[in-house]
């Protein structure tokens, strides 16, 4: 009758152990998918008015929608797009299109002297 009484209480104590396992596992999923959704989510400030014209030009860029040449240039700086980039034969350039950039002058320092 002992053994009986012995081989219950640990069925018991397997099955316990089973459940608990299972719900940490449960537990520990769920804490993972919340802290993957929040990192996702990250509230990220809002771009306010001239931060975008702060942002360095990268040497290689990368023609984007609505973009001309103008507007490349006044953002990055960089007055001698045509000139350093053999490849552009016509003024109008299309998204997608690879341009070398080198700024003349710091952003800032252009602005400076705009506002003089």
């Amino acid at each position: 009758m002992a053994s009986t009484s012995r081989r219950k209480t640990i069925r018991v104590s397997i099955a316990i152990a089973d459940a608990v396992s299972w719900y940490c596992a449960i537990i520990l999923l769920g804490l993972i998918l919340l802290a993957s959704i929040r990192e996702n989510s990250s509230t990220a400030e809002p771009v306010k008015g001239n931060q975008l014209l702060d942002r360095p030009c990268d040497e290689i860029y990368v023609v984007g929608e609505g973009e001309t040449l103008h507007t490349i240039s006044d953002k990055c700086g960089d007055p001698f797009i045509v000139e350093q980039n053999p490849h552009i034969h016509d003024p109008d350039v299309f998204p997608g299109l690879v341009i070398k950039i080198t700024p003349s002058k710091p952003r800032k320092l252009l602005r400076l002297f705009e506002r003089s």
